[in-house]
């Protein structure tokens, strides 16, 4: 008698009688080793989740340090667009200022040549003043004005017996000449003026030409 032949036992494969069950035999089997790769398969659902929040608050971390970048920059560009406002406001200041004020030493050189012009009218019109002092004091005036007019870079255009430059000469009329050049300035009849090489006023003069010229 086999092990399955003991009394009160029944083979689940057998029918009372000892037969074979078909269908028993034919039944599915449970897969083990399904089973088994489905229990590796598992996934903690509690782990994914922590992962899940912990990746979350490192993504709001950045988030919040680049919004403090962005802020930290917004500020600097406010402070430097306000900067150069200021830098724009003090240029604009510092021109009108040399506008205004750009001859203010000339000006103030100025003022004792006045003086001197009064003085010397003061004494004409008191008639104390003899002709010799007058001319004496107008000659010095007239050195005080040159003075000032050269420390402020204005020079004067006195081109008598020099060749004829329209940029620096005005001819006004034209003079037979044996003596002369031709082309060459033979008088001057008011004095020019120059301001650090750019002409202020040209010379006018008169200019020489050949006697037999018409």
């Amino acid at each position: 008698m086999t092990q399955n032949d003991r009394p009160g036992q029944v083979d689940p494969e057998r029918t009372p009688h000892g037969e074979q069950d078909a269908a028993a035999e034919n039944a599915p089997q449970p897969d083990i080793e399904n089973a088994q790769t489905g229990a590796e398969d598992y996934v903690d659902t509690g782990a994914a989740s922590a992962d899940s929040l912990a990746e979350t608050d490192e993504l709001q971390a950045e988030l919040d340090q680049a919004r403090a970048e962005a802020e930290q920059y917004r500020d600097q560009a406010v402070r430097a667009a306000a900067e150069m406002e200021n830098v724009r406001k003090r240029a604009q200041r510092d021109v009108e200022s040399a506008r205004k004020f750009a001859i203010e030493k000339f000006a103030a050189d100025l003022l004792g040549v006045r003086d001197s012009l009064e003085l010397g009218l003061q004494a004409a019109e008191e008639g104390n003043g003899d002709f010799d002092k007058l001319k004496e004091g107008m000659d010095m005036t007239n050195r005080m004005l040159a003075s000032s007019m050269e420390k402020a870079g204005i020079e004067v255009i006195n081109p008598e017996g020099e060749t004829f430059n329209p940029e620096y000469h005005e001819a006004v009329s034209t003079q037979p000449s044996d003596e002369l050049p031709p082309n060459s300035v033979a008088s001057v009849m008011q004095k020019g003026y120059t301001l650090n090489g750019r002409v202020l006023r040209a010379a006018m003069v008169t200019v020489a030409k050949p006697t037999g010229d018409k």
